[in-house]
């Protein structure tokens, strides 16, 4: 018959081979969600989620872990820091109107990969010292409250941007769980520490945190040059700047991102430039050179056509140049409705910044 393992060693042994496997932290959180499932419920009844439908399909599954997965005791946290070493500053890619932001997140392989493989080894890894247990790995691909499980695991707690913190580095990782049938030994859920600094709330370009824990997913860039399918409001295209695949400004300007540290992992290194690169150079992809180039990407899942939306929009912001109307007259007509409807919102928004230069030198 087979020993029963020592738990609270075994917590404290999966918190060592979690650093060893590159996880800058490891928790272990309980599956009581009673408080985020209210929080949940009610952020959904003011349809604050907009076009993703799958939130409001999972509703309070998200919050009941042993609904999702049967027999799940403890969820183990872990987070991967990302930022990438040696990338272009931030702020100046924003500054600069003719550049195209890329959420430093996605600037390198796509981390749903690096993760579900990483967790996957801590889990063989507890399994070869347990006996075998029931687990599932998952990776922001689920209905899963991600943020709430690793403030409860001690791993940080919930900003004002509603993103997880942590005094020791910033907001800068992604978080991935484990949910086991394991009793594990809990580890303490730590304090908050954004006291009245509102700075989060007053960076955000489209108001999309409209108080503090509250994000309106409708007006977050994110949201608007991910998750978004169709047309990107024409309200708030001008606010989008030259953010063409989410937006870090809430996490650019929080005091404890002073901490982030670059991270280690190659896998995050940045690929095809995209730290720096030019509106008009990526504008040019085609649909196969989109597809080559971002292979491994987390940019690929939002394909080419979406990809030239938002382009479009960086393009109609950017300051007057022949250079960006040129490039956008090179696909006024492309084959996507959605295109052409950006491009020519574009081509107007360079032709108004064209004529009030002119107006401006002949006063």
């Amino acid at each position: 018959m087979t020993a029963a393992p020592d738990l609270a060693a075994l917590g404290r042994d999966i918190g060592k081979w979690g650093r060893e496997l590159g996880f800058a932290a490891i928790g272990i959180a309980d599956t009581e969600l009673s408080t985020e499932e209210a929080r949940l419920l009610a952020w959904l009844d003011a349809g604050r989620h907009g076009a993703m439908d799958y939130m409001a399909r999972h509703g309070a599954r998200r919050a009941r872990p042993a609904e999702l997965v049967p027999g799940t005791l403890r969820v183990i946290s872990a987070r991967l820091d990302y930022l990438p070493s040696g990338a272009a500053s931030s702020n100046a890619v924003l500054a600069d109107s003719g550049k195209a932001y890329v959420s430093r997140y996605a600037l390198g392989r796509d981390y749903h990969k690096v993760m579900r493989s990483r967790l996957q080894r801590l889990a063989q890894r507890i399994a070869a010292a347990a006996g075998e247990f029931r687990y599932r790995v998952f990776t922001d691909s689920a209905p899963v409250l991600e943020v709430a499980l690793a403030a409860n695991a001690g791993l940080g707690w919930r900003g004002k941007h509603t993103l997880l913190l942590t005094r020791d580095a910033g907001s800068f990782f992604f978080l991935g769980e484990i949910y086991t049938n394991l009793p594990l030994p809990l580890t303490p859920a730590g304090s908050a520490h954004c006291g009245s600094c509102n700075a989060c709330l007053d960076a955000c370009p489209t108001g999309a945190i409209v108080a503090p824990y509250e994000l309106d997913a409708r007006r977050c860039i994110s949201y608007l040059t991910i998750e978004l399918k169709g047309s990107i409001p024409e309200a708030l295209r001008p606010l989008i700047g030259n953010r063409v695949y989410g937006c870090d400004d809430c996490q650019l300007v929080c005091p404890w991102n002073r901490y982030a540290q670059p991270s280690a992992e190659a896998d995050f290194a940045v690929r095809n430039g995209l730290d720096n690169a030019d509106l008009v150079a990526l504008f040019a992809w085609t649909a196969g050179e989109f597809e080559q180039r971002l292979r491994g990407s987390a940019i690929r899942r939002i394909g080419h056509v979406r990809w030239l939306r938002n382009l479009a929009i960086g393009l109609g912001n950017a300051d007057y140049d022949p250079a960006h109307v040129e490039a956008l007259n090179a696909r006024r007509d492309d084959p996507s409705p959605l295109v052409r409807e950006h491009v020519a919102w574009a081509l107007a928004q360079q032709a108004r910044k064209r004529a009030a230069m002119t107006a401006q030198r002949m006063s």
